[in-house]
């Protein structure tokens, strides 16, 4: 599975990417589902959609002692929504991922990374702008539990890979050994990440091109 042109560019602070598929037809309808209808069921299920791809992350022998580690919303954000969509993600990937192994899994550390200022939503900022929106938006509250780790970073969408990279700046920070991003959808300049959402999709049949 080849990287994106975009992980491979040296001011992204992450050491490479997957996602199960790209943000277009149903994938990209069930994701709006999640996020904006208030389906939290949906997201444990769509998570573990992610066990799919988690073999393609390198090096995978490296991957049984990693931390997951799901993109934190600011509280206000979390608040207002009920619920954050990457941690059920990423409660729906290990649930998989321990069916698959017979109960071993990775540990999900949803405390040690902070959202510690809210920002204006990404949704039609430049690429720049999306970067310098983050700029030290994060920070890791827990610094033992990422120190010398493998973070697997989770969350729904990657447009620019600016959030994912400003998550993988502070747990370098932090300590972290290697940060790689896993995401459900990757986005296309052909499918921008617009909020309108078609409650009548299903996880079922989803349209998947991998990437």
């Amino acid at each position: 599975m080849a990287e994106c042109g975009a992980c491979r560019e040296d001011e992204l602070a992450f050491d490479g990417a997957r996602s199960f598929g790209l943000y277009a037809g149903k994938l990209r309808q069930v994701v709006l589902r999640l996020k904006f209808a208030g389906d939290e069921r949906l997201g444990v299920r769509l998570g573990e959609l992610l066990a799919s791809t988690w073999d393609s992350l390198p090096p995978a022998e490296e991957f049984v002692s990693s931390l997951i580690v799901p993109v934190p919303l600011h509280p206000s954000r979390r608040r207002e929504r009920g619920f954050n969509q990457s941690e059920l993600l990423a409660a729906g990937l290990v649930r998989a991922l321990g069916r698959q192994s017979g109960g071993a899994a990775p540990q999900v550390a949803k405390a040690c990374l902070r959202r510690q200022r809210a920002t204006p939503p990404q949704t039609g900022l430049s690429v720049a702008a999306r970067r310098e929106n983050l700029r030290g938006a994060f920070e890791v509250v827990k610094p033992d539990e990422v120190r010398g780790r493998g973070i697997v970073l989770v969350d729904d969408v990657m447009t620019t890979g600016a959030t994912l990279s400003a998550c993988a700046r502070a747990l370098k920070r932090g300590g972290a050994a290697w940060v790689m991003g896993l995401t459900l959808a990757r986005a296309t300049p052909q499918f921008p990440d617009l909020t309108r959402v078609d409650s009548d999709n299903t996880v079922d049949g989803l349209d998947r091109d991998s990437t």
